[in-house]
């Protein structure tokens, strides 16, 4: 079995919740040489390694667990929003480096949030890497009563997270969600992704809450507003076999479309595809992620 590279934990208080951060390589590198590895929904900080065992090790890696994610504290309420994340990740900025920019990559809902983060505080992102963070269907205003009503209900009833009986059925679902995945690597997911339930089982290393569906619409004119404010290099990469494009259109040349247009909103960003990948593309494609990130990172300092 392949060796890791090893990585190490923290807990700071981000916010008023203890907070997990998950850190790789030198810890005495400066901001130029630091990288911040922002997870999606439903995932987790570990989700990196494989992409982090295919870079240079010099490099200092710090991925957070999200707020109601992995080892990270769940919220005291039973929302979580967008703007949190954006908060959340100043403050873990502030407390790794300071007021010196950072460098970002963001997979899905990360990707989506170091977008939203970089446009709002410009000065404060150094680089951005966006991996399948392509945004959600276009919401509107007549959607609103409806939206509140479901979220209202699902509120009352609870959200709920599956459970397994073993880490091999944890790993097995894996598997089942993203056929690429190989043995070895939803063993190791596996082992982060599920925590025990206390009742002799294993459940997914999360609030459930997140499973509530959110009473906020997509405003997706306002995140290409903050698209457009972005002053970062920036690379936006999707997988050659992407299924996330259903979140943007039902019809694929459609949703390739409005890809297209949200992507142009970014100044001067770069595209990249990654071939033989799906959504989850550092699983699947580590070697190429890091081999982009890499190669973007050199061309801008």
């Amino acid at each position: 079995m392949k060796s890791h590279r090893p990585s190490r934990s923290s807990f700071p208080t981000i916010r008023g919740l203890r907070y997990h951060l998950r850190e790789w390589g030198p810890a005495e590198a400066g901001p130029a040489r630091t990288l911040f590895m922002l997870h999606g929904w439903m995932d987790v900080s570990a989700s990196f390694q494989f992409v982090v065992d295919a870079l240079d090790p010099d490099w200092r890696v710090v991925a957070p667990d999200w707020r109601g994610f992995g080892l990270t504290e769940w919220t005291r309420g039973d929302c979580y929003w967008f703007p949190d994340y954006a908060a959340d990740l100043e403050c873990i900025v502030d407390a790794v480096q300071g007021d010196a920019p950072a460098h970002l990559v963001g997979h899905s809902m990360g990707g989506n949030i170091a977008l939203m983060y970089a446009g709002a505080r410009p000065a404060r992102v150094r680089s951005v890497v966006n991996l399948e963070g392509f945004g959600l269907h276009a919401s509107h205003a007549e959607q609103a009563p409806g939206r509140l009503a479901q979220w209202i209900d699902e509120l009352k009833a609870g959200g709920t997270l599956r459970d397994y009986g073993s880490r091999e059925e944890v790993a097995a679902r894996l598997r089942k969600n993203n056929p690429r995945l190989s043995v070895e690597r939803a063993a190791f997911l596996a082992d982060h992704w599920a925590e025990p339930d206390g009742r002799g089982r294993l459940r997914v290393a999360g609030d459930p809450a997140h499973r509530i569906v959110n009473p906020v619409l997509y405003r997706v004119d306002e995140a290409m507003a903050c698209w457009k404010a972005i002053t970062a290099p920036s690379l936006m990469v999707m997988a050659a076999d992407t299924d996330a494009l259903r979140h943007v259109a039902r019809d694929r040349e459609q949703a390739l479309a409005e890809l297209q247009r949200r992507f142009a909103a970014v100044p001067g960003a770069g595209q990249a595809t990654v071939a033989d990948a799906g959504h989850m593309l550092h699983h699947d494609q580590p070697e190429a992620v890091a081999c982009l990130i890499r190669d973007f990172l050199r061309r801008h300092g």
